[in-house]
């Protein structure tokens, strides 16, 4: 059967649209000044202790050897942001509250993605029969947001995001690797081109000063490494500069210009849980093992632990004003089982205490 394989882009740019993704584009496997780029930044060790970033650069620059016959990528886009959530701004002011990053309210995005490129691979599959392919998201050493900017998708912005005209940035990004011959989308005729321009309110705003140059971060520094890639202790300079933000942080993306056209997401699995878009820090403190495990599962948040999870609540409390509810959270904490959770409340405790002196 001969396939034509314009038609067939068209055709799996509307499949797309109907499983729910927001946008479709299509490139090939060659990554350009991505790849220069991402050495550069391995070479500084911005990656900080992500050592899987090292280990498997090469298969993230050489998309044919992650997954053998790789011709053609399609890399799609999904809205995340629910549309009846509490105000980002008014949670991080709010120092009794814990900040959790929008991404990460609902359900795990990973699964449902996935599941939605699997189908898009069985529609394609039933339309030309069997081919090639491997579906991901954000799950294997892809560099994702290099594949989307040339897939015309979006550019990346000097936050290191990925923005896109019509919808900002508050979207995730999945791809079909593929061994389709399918024709190179050109990012210029889309009219993604930099559009950042002389603006600087993303590195201006970041509390941690992460964004050391435009379109360079220095993951060490990033509250979103900090309390959710790191494993271990959380520097005690930046600790003050965490505030309440307890999982991930979107500063950069709230201030950014773009994302007034933001679109928010239909999906409904997508929407708050157990009002984590406005939680009480004291309420989560007090989550045993098996409560942070029951209230996140299916959840991105249940991957760094309850450990982690303690650890990045008691930062938030120490930054908190002094609170007689806080400190005695603080103190039912003192002789927990894990010791980067005790070095993290004895910091706390001190924090609120010195306040009160």
């Amino acid at each position: 059967m001969n396939t034509d394989y314009h038609h067939l882009k068209k055709q799996i740019a509307i499949w797309s649209k109907e499983l729910g993704f927001a946008n479709t584009g299509f490139t090939n496997t060659q990554l350009g000044k991505h790849e220069a780029r991402f050495i550069n930044w391995l070479d500084q060790d911005f990656h900080g202790e992500m050592s899987y970033l090292q280990r498997h650069a090469d298969l993230r620059l050489n998309p044919a050897q992650l997954h053998a016959g790789t011709i053609s990528v399609i890399s799609v886009r999904m809205n995340y942001l629910p549309e009846k959530t509490a105000e980002p701004w008014s949670v991080i002011e709010n120092p009794g509250s814990g900040y959790i990053s929008r991404y990460a309210l609902g359900r795990d995005y990973h699964k449902l993605m996935r599941k939605r490129l699997q189908k898009l691979a069985g529609k394609i599959q039933s339309a030309i029969g069997d081919f090639g392919y491997r579906a991901f998201v954000d799950s294997a050493p892809v560099l994702e947001k290099a594949v989307a900017e040339k897939a015309g998708l979006g550019w990346i912005g000097k936050h290191s995001n990925l923005l896109c005209r019509e919808a900002g940035s508050w979207f995730f990004l999945g791809e079909l690797y593929t061994d389709l011959p399918l024709t190179e989308d050109d990012p210029t005729a889309t009219e993604q081109s930099n559009h950042c321009g002389n603006c600087t309110a993303c590195i201006d705003i970041c509390p941690t000063r992460a964004i050391v140059e435009p379109y360079v971060v220095d993951a060490r520094r990033c509250i979103s490494y900090l309390t959710i890639e790191l494993r271990g202790s959380i520097p005690i300079e930046l600790r003050p500069l965490i505030g309440n933000r307890i999982y991930g942080c979107d500063d950069c993306q709230l201030v950014c210009p773009w994302n007034k056209f933001l679109q928010h997401t239909v999906e409904a699995d997508f929407a708050a849980r157990d009002n984590l878009d406005n939680p009480a820090l004291v309420s989560l403190f007090n989550w045993s093992e098996d409560e942070f495990l029951q209230r996140t599962e299916g959840s991105a948040i249940r991957r760094i632990g309850h450990q982690c999870w303690l650890r990045n609540i008691a930062v938030a409390m120490g930054n908190a004003p002094p609170d007689n509810d806080i400190i005695a959270a603080l103190k039912n904490r003192t002789d927990d089982p894990s010791e980067l959770v005790r070095e993290h409340v004895s910091w706390a405790l001190d924090q609120q205490t010195r306040t009160i002196k």
